[in-house]
């Protein structure tokens, strides 16, 4: 069974992250992660530029280095970015150091691209420890997430991915999306339809906030 929402009690244990946005105006966050990669981060800007809608893109350093003018293009089109770490690590899987040296290495490079080390941060599948998560804590806002879109489940039809999402959507929304290779068939398929629900039920988009 796909959890497209996050169960109820998580972010009163998790307080100190962000799960949702202000929910008193018809406004949600869109975001973005894995990338920046060319053929899917550049469309995803065209799509966003076509309905004048904002998104933030936590991008992968790695993925910063491979490609710097897409990373800086994000920047320049009036979009947020956030820290995915430099290898996509899975905090489960790294000990508390390599996990915030990794985090650090990202800063880096996205603070020679675009000029800026981020204040947000997400992990990796949603998976950081306590002491990864008290590493970064205050400086990093750790960004979590009340709506995932399952962009990267090959088996979900483009319908039901859209039609998840579409009824799920809330005023405060934090969706989530991948501008990865992974995802591209399916992102291609479902994200246009996804962006013009936004555009005819009213909704805005926002940047995440402190």
């Amino acid at each position: 069974m796909r959890a497209y929402q996050i169960p109820f009690f998580l972010p009163f244990i998790y307080s100190n992250r962000l799960w949702s946005g202000p929910a008193s105006e018809r406004k949600i966050s869109l975001t973005f992660d894995d990338g920046p990669v060319l053929g899917i981060t550049d469309w995803v800007l065209e799509e966003l530029e076509k309905r004048g809608l904002k998104a933030t893109f936590f991008m992968v350093g790695d993925n910063v280095r491979k490609h710097p003018a897409l990373a800086q293009s994000v920047m320049a089109a009036g979009h947020q970015i956030g820290n995915h770490t430099y290898h996509h690590l899975s905090g489960w899987k790294s000990s508390t150091q390599t996990y915030l040296d990794d985090v650090a290495s990202c800063d880096a490079i996205l603070a020679d691209t675009v000029g800026e080390a981020p204040r947000f941060f997400r992990p990796p599948y949603g998976w950081i420890s306590p002491g990864q998560a008290k590493g970064l804590v205050p400086a990093k806002k750790i960004v979590m997430w009340n709506l995932l879109s399952y962009d990267f489940d090959p088996d979900l039809s483009s319908e039901i991915l859209i039609r998840e999402c579409t009824s799920r959507t809330a005023p405060g929304t934090i969706v989530v999306f991948h501008d990865q290779q992974k995802t591209k068939a399916q992102l291609k398929k479902a994200l246009p339809d996804y962006l013009d629900f936004l555009v005819g039920e009213g909704y805005s988009t926002q940047l995440l906030e402190v």
